[in-house]
């Protein structure tokens, strides 16, 4: 137990603090994801910020009884536990991204993921300064940037569901959409029966489309029989 105290172990509270300090940042995390409907919610946080922190501790103290040379050098690298927990954590932010057509979903839920374990591995390390203002400024950014839309974030997505009567080219109909709301067409899945086709498609427009709109591009041929469109969030 000399040996351990003397290469810089923390007591027992220390420790326990350490992992409990991650567990609160993890939540603080956590709970912003979770009001926001993602995949990745509070336990998932809590546990990976709570697991990079107990992985740090074992990186910095558990070889302290591998110790060669005068100067008491390690004769291990610690270093490689915590690269290993980069690693595995960027495994599992993969698992969160999804792919719809032309858009990428989770993002910013994976990032959040991520940057959640090297503030565990941060306060595993017993930086907790270090560890809390990556928490506040993480809750900070996903909460307030969220309402802030620039880029690639700007742009608007809906599921578009379109009947027509079987004679309607969906050319002329795509020429009517995109006229009217100057957007992008992905992802068109078609359905034809007697009578009638059903279009289904994600429509990506910079500009928010009303109701009224749709309306108004009904109007424009009588063989439209119906619009049905929703948005989709993203995260």
């Amino acid at each position: 137990m000399n040996l351990f105290q003397a290469a810089g172990w923390p007591g027992v509270l220390e420790m326990f603090l350490r992992l409990l300090i991650a567990c609160i940042c993890g939540c603080a995390i956590g709970t912003e994801r979770s009001l926001r409907f993602k995949e990745a919610g509070i336990r998932t946080h809590i546990i990976a910020c709570c697991a990079a922190s107990l992985f740090m501790m074992i990186s910095k103290y558990g070889f302290a009884d591998i110790a060669v040379g005068e100067m008491g050098a390690r004769g291990a690298d610690s270093a490689r536990i915590a690269a290993g927990v980069v690693s595995g954590i960027s495994f599992l932010c993969a698992g969160v991204i999804i792919q719809v057509g032309g858009s990428v979903h989770g993002l910013t839920t994976a990032v959040g993921l991520w940057l959640t374990a090297a503030i565990g591995l941060s306060i595993g390390a017993g930086m907790y300064f270090l560890g809390i203002v990556g928490t506040i400024l993480t809750v900070a950014i996903q909460a307030l940037l969220h309402h802030i839309t620039f880029g690639q974030d700007s742009f608007h997505y809906n599921s578009i569901k379109v009947v027509v009567k079987s004679e309607f080219d969906f050319e002329h109909l795509k020429k009517l959409v995109l006229e009217k709301t100057g957007g992008v067409i992905e992802d068109v899945s078609a359905v034809h029966g007697r009578g009638e086709s059903v279009y289904e498609f994600v429509l990506r427009t910079r500009k928010e489309v009303s109701a009224d709109d749709w309306k108004e591009i009904m109007d424009m041929d009588a063989n439209i029989t119906s619009i049905a469109h929703s948005s989709m969030r993203k995260s």
